[in-house]
């Protein structure tokens, strides 16, 4: 059966059949790449997305201010509210260790007084922990960080202290129940600082101080300075 038979000489029929095995062969080859093409590419683009996906960097708990925040603020903190003054500083701004922030507010500052990015705020507390009943005391700190004198408000109605849980919930504001404040335009001259200190009674508050006011309890918390919209990087204390 495999001899060809038929009125044409043998070789022709052979020839036939050599062309339609190598069509078939062709064809065959060409499904075969296609499906190796196809599954192959998808193998490899859910490859890329894993990689990618593993590579992507975790989501890193920020400090997210509290919107509420008022801009005004006066030198006294809270019911237990101390001195506004300022208390005396020494050094430029990286000896100091101020913190260059940003603003949250699209409200421009008045012409003709420092940008604020010319300008670093610092808040710190007095101590790293307080035991029951003290009434923790914080600092904050302006700093002219650019090159050049400027003159900015520092006005006890634009300084602010702020408290917070260390998961970023609002406790309290030096301005909820003291808002009111006078103006204070200083000349600050390159790496000139001005302090302003504030005491906290250790209560809860909020804008208007209509709410109760309750003690804070023991625990970690992060206190926060404010010139204006100007805001410093937490930093963290103790009540014991």
């Amino acid at each position: 059966m495999l001899e060809p038979n038929g009125p044409l000489p043998p070789e022709i029929y052979w020839r036939r059949r050599a062309l339609a095995i190598g069509g078939a062969v062709v064809v065959i080859g060409l499904v075969v790449w296609l499906v190796v093409s196809l599954t192959g590419g998808g193998s490899s683009d859910t490859q890329s997305a894993a990689a990618s996906a593993s590579l992507a960097p975790s989501a890193a708990t920020t400090y997210r201010p509290d919107a509420s925040a008022t801009g005004s603020n006066q030198g006294s903190g809270g019911s237990g509210g101390g001195g506004g003054g300022g208390a005396a500083a020494a050094g430029d701004a990286s000896s100091s260790g101020a913190t260059t922030t940003t603003t949250t507010s699209s409200t421009p500052v008045p012409p003709g007084q420092c940008p604020d990015s010319s300008l670093a705020v610092r808040a710190t507390p007095d101590q790293p922990s307080y035991a029951a009943g003290q009434e923790p005391g914080f600092t904050v700190v302006v700093t002219n960080i650019g090159t050049t004198a400027c003159e900015r408000d520092l006005g006890s109605g634009l300084q602010q202290v702020l408290v917070y849980t260390l998961e970023g919930r609002r406790l309290w504001s030096n301005t909820d129940c003291f808002p009111a404040g006078a103006a204070d335009l200083r000349t600050l001259r390159p790496g000139e600082q001005a302090p302003f200190t504030v005491k906290w009674s250790g209560t809860t508050s909020e804008p208007g101080c209509t709410a109760p006011r309750e003690p804070v309890g023991a625990g970690a918390y992060s206190v926060v300075g404010q010139l204006g919209q100007l805001r410093s990087a937490p930093e963290p204390f103790n009540l014991t």
